[in-house]
């Protein structure tokens, strides 16, 4: 899920285009034993570890695997969402139907198809995560509302105003700052948690996934 995002910016997301967060999103339902979202603040970086303070007050021991990714999030907006551009959006079921989004994220045009379908996510309980193909990615922008298209099917998403809308930026290991917000899907590990990918928050922007 890039309009705001200078091309300059788009080389330097080059080398993580194939796994930036979140290509390949854990879903409840295929979910293996040990998978596990990280999500919370940097208590301290040194080398290839992390220590993390979860959203539940746990922390968390986070190793970084050889050759780890890191990306960033930038604010975007819903205005930003054309047809034809490739989305990831969480949401949870509304009581009139369809779903309503509680984050959307605009990939890069080099992450196209990344994680394509609609799972089960772990942001909220019931929650969903639906990342859109690309040849029929946001098929409208109706208001607030955009229908998305994956393996044949389609999906209707409200987004009510408030709702964090962001894109894949670029970062570095100087970003990872006690008190940055991170986003870690990992493995769990004998000492904690195993890392290829870590998605920062900077400038203010937190990941919202």
């Amino acid at each position: 899920m890039i309009k705001t995002i200078l091309p300059a910016l788009l080389l330097g997301l080059t080398a993580i285009a194939s796994t930036a967060l979140p290509a390949a999103p854990v879903h409840a339902e295929d979910q293996k034993p040990g998978q596990i979202h990280v999500r919370g603040s940097i208590v301290s970086y040194s080398g290839s570890a992390l220590k993390v303070k979860t959203r539940d007050g746990e922390t968390v021991d986070v190793i970084l695997a050889d050759g780890w990714k890191l990306a960033s999030v930038a604010n975007a907006a819903v205005t930003d969402i054309k047809p034809g551009d490739f989305v990831g959006i969480a949401s949870l079921p509304s009581a009139d139907g369809g779903d309503g989004a509680l984050e959307v994220l605009i990939f890069p045009p080099a992450m196209k198809g990344a994680g394509e379908g609609s799972y089960g996510w772990d942001l909220k309980p019931n929650s969903s995560m639906t990342n859109a193909t690309v040849a029929d990615a946001v098929k409208g922008v109706d208001g607030r509302t955009v229908t998305v298209s994956y393996h044949g099917k389609e999906k209707k998403i409200a987004i009510p105003d408030g709702t964090p809308v962001v894109t894949i930026a670029p970062a570095s290991n100087d970003d990872l700052v006690a008190g940055a917000v991170v986003f870690i899907p990992a493995e769990k590990a004998a000492s904690g948690a195993l890392a290829h990918q870590v998605l920062v928050g900077k400038n203010g922007v937190v990941p919202p996934m």
